[in-house]
C-alpha cells in the first residue's frame, strides 16, 4: 500500500486512490463533488483545543510546538471513537493499492495527514492501547489472519 498526503483543495486525480479526509471541519469554500472524497473520518481529527493551540503557538516555535501537538494527537488517536475511527483507516489501506490522506491545513510539513501518514507506513506508533503489537494484532484481525 502507498500512503500520500495532500491538500483537499487541489485537484483530484485518478492516482489519488482512497481519498479520505481527515479533518473534523469542512474546508471553506469546498463543494463535495469537487472534494471526490471517498471517506471522512472526522474522529481521527485532532480535537478543537489541540489544533487551535497547534496553529496559535506554532509561529513562536515551530519545532517545539510541532513536538508538543504529535505527542498529543497521538494520545487523542487512543480515544475510543478515534480508534475505530483509526482502525476503519488501517481497513481501507488494507484494501487498497493507493490512500490519501487530505487535510485543509495551509501548512503542508506540519499537519495531523502527516502523522497519520507515518502511522499508516509504520514509522511512529501511538501510545499504548493502539501501539505496536496493538496495530499489529488489528491489522492481521482485519485481514483475517489468526495468530498462533
Amino acid at each position: 500500500m502507498t500512503i500520500a498526503i495532500k491538500r483537499v483543495y487541489e485537484t483530484a486525480s485518478r492516482k489519488d486512490g482512497a481519498r479520505i479526509l481527515v479533518d473534523r471541519l469542512w474546508p471553506r469554500g469546498l463543494s463535495k463533488e469537487r472534494a471526490a472524497l471517498d471517506e471522512w473520518l472526522r474522529d481521527l481529527a485532532p480535537s478543537d483545543a489541540l489544533r487551535r493551540m497547534f496553529h496559535e503557538q506554532a509561529p513562536l516555535n515551530q519545532a517545539r510546538v510541532w513536538h508538543s501537538f504529535r505527542t498529543k494527537y497521538l494520545k487523542e488517536l487512543s480515544r475510543p471513537e478515534s480508534e475505530n475511527a483509526l482502525r476503519h483507516l488501517y481497513q481501507i489501506a488494507n484494501k487498497r493499492k493507493r490512500v490519501t490522506l487530505l487535510y485543509a491545513s495551509k501548512n503542508e510539513t506540519h499537519n495531523n495527514a502527516v502523522v497519520l501518514k507515518e502511522l499508516l507506513d509504520g514509522g511512529r506508533k501511538p501510545p499504548t492501547g493502539t501501539g505496536p503489537g496493538a496495530v499489529s494484532t488489528l491489522r492481521k484481525r482485519d485481514a483475517g489472519v489468526r495468530r498462533r
